[in-house]
């Protein structure tokens, strides 16, 4: 385990001193960005496998093991993912979300389907061939980063549906604000749709047509993210012109109650509930305290 200290101000460095595992290093640099850690720690990695996690999030215990005895299980694949839950600043947390597998390809250039690192066990060997992050990205650096392994080859996926990571959601995280940002997220897209080799394998006319669903998919998340963020009206528009590129019965219909859910309780607001809200139904099959528990 390689620990980036990142320039922070939370005291990870000291935390990590306390322990003496060998196997775990510091490296403490000024701060860079996400991009930035990430490579310093996969220029000083050793190993057959790497795993992406995010200061914030957090691994169920069987996380590593269940990943790696996927890997094994799938000679032929670049990398392996398990699924993933959201979870808030309460500990409560919404229903895991299965990552696809095989040829992800085109379904990754439309959106991304994989929340981050986290959950996601990649072959070092197909790190090496992938480059590093790309340090002028900074937001959907991650999703750049995926598009260049789905050309390397296929996606396994672990086959239960118990979350092994649970991403924390804050209204002040780095994706719930750019998420936000028409902007943003077109310097994402032009960069995503900018990776090498796409045309040589997809041909040029359908990657118009993709990148036609990718813009009309990144209109629906503004859409969503300003309503979350208490700007219905603007939020609307841009969900109304997701759906005018590209229709769909589910989002016509979303589109529709999304007018309606203003008086009832935020917890039943459905992807247009606001941050800090709790999701209505039933909990998982685990908590971030639950998992502390479980490692000491």
């Amino acid at each position: 385990m390689v620990v980036v200290d990142d320039g922070s101000t939370d005291g990870t460095g000291d935390v990590v001193r306390r322990f003496s595992e060998p196997r775990l290093r510091l490296f403490t640099q000024g701060n860079s960005g996400v991009s930035a850690a990430r490579n310093r720690g996969i220029a000083l990695l050793n190993g057959d496998g790497v795993l992406f996690l995010d200061a914030d999030d957090v691994l169920a215990p069987c996380a590593l093991a269940t990943l790696a005895n996927g890997l094994d299980d799938a000679p032929w694949a670049v990398a392996t993912a398990g699924a993933w839950a959201r979870f808030d600043q309460a500990g409560r947390h919404h229903a895991g979300v299965s990552p696809p597998e095989g040829d992800v390809l085109e379904r990754l250039l439309v959106r991304n389907r994989y929340v981050n690192g986290g959950h996601l066990l990649i072959r070092t060997e197909a790190v090496r061939q992938a480059g590093g992050f790309r340090e002028d990205l900074r937001f959907g650096e991650d999703w750049e980063y995926w598009i260049r392994l789905a050309l390397q080859g296929e996606f396994a996926r672990v086959r239960s549906r118990t979350p092994l990571l649970l991403v924390r959601e804050r209204a002040d995280g780095a994706y719930a604000s750019r998420a936000a940002d028409p902007a943003a997220f077109r310097v994402c897209l032009d960069a995503v749709f900018a990776v090498p080799n796409l045309t040589k394998r997809l041909g040029a006319e359908r990657l118009v047509a993709l990148r036609q669903r990718a813009d009309a998919d990144a209109a629906w998340v503004v859409g969503r993210e300003l309503i979350r963020r208490d700007r219905p009206s603007e939020g609307r528009r841009w969900l109304w012109r997701s759906v005018r590129a590209a229709p769909a019965s589910k989002r016509v219909a979303l589109l529709a109650a999304s007018v309606l859910l203003a008086g009832v309780p935020s917890n039943w607001r459905g992807p247009f509930r606001p941050y800090g809200a709790p999701a209505a139904g039933r909990r998982g099959a685990w908590t971030p305290a639950t998992a502390v528990l479980d490692r000491r």
